[in-house]
């Protein structure tokens, strides 16, 4: 009897150990109810810097601040972009942004930041998480559009755990709506007539 009880109590240990792991796993799974859903996301927000492009600012003597009646709507409709000479001497070797860092002109053309608020018509409303995570592992507009532009840093996003994504979804579907149409990207091959129109 006693050649089997150590292997029998090294089996039971070793069947605790799992059993403590699993429990341990299953307890970080945890469901997170909406509110704790909402906090993590705003966390991720905050922490991502997603106000630094995605909110309009307001000119303070410390430079610019977000603008908190109009958090995360994106570049302003109304806003005209700063003129841009294209024939200045160097002017190639910058990338150049509006004051408040919603608007940005490169290689690539000139680009505004999304409206990011649940308006329906205007910026998240009408997507499901699926449209979020899709855009945000493919870089393109719904997950199949048109690029995600500079200066929006998807391809490090992409790698971000989906339920981190998610979290980040439920809270910016939580924030204030706000409408807000985002002007359409400008190709490079039209900037010379874009800037000529300013």
């Amino acid at each position: 009897m006693q050649k089997y009880f150590f292997p029998f109590v090294l089996f039971l240990f070793s069947l605790a150990v799992i059993l403590v792991q699993l429990d341990c796993a299953q307890e970080g799974e945890k469901t997170l109810t909406k509110d704790q859903l909402i906090a993590k996301g705003k966390y991720l927000v905050n922490l991502g810097g997603c106000n630094d492009c995605h909110s309009p600012k307001i000119m303070t003597n410390m430079g610019p601040v977000p603008d908190t009646t109009k958090l995360l709507s994106g570049h302003p409709a109304d806003e005209p972009m700063p003129e841009l000479d294209l024939k200045a001497p160097g002017i190639n070797n910058w990338i150049h942004s509006s004051m408040d860092l919603t608007a940005w002109v490169g290689p690539w053309g000139v680009s505004f930041t999304a409206n990011l608020t649940p308006d329906s018509s205007t910026g998240l409303g009408a997507w499901s998480f699926q449209d979020f995570l899709n855009t945000l592992r493919n870089g393109k507009h719904l997950g199949t559009g048109r690029a995600i532009l500079p200066p929006m840093p998807w391809e490090p996003i992409s790698h971000v755990d989906e339920s981190d994504l998610k979290a980040i979804f439920t809270y910016l579907q939580s924030i204030p709506a706000i409408n807000n149409r985002v002007p359409n990207p400008v190709p490079p091959n039209m900037l010379a007539d874009y800037f000529k129109k300013k």
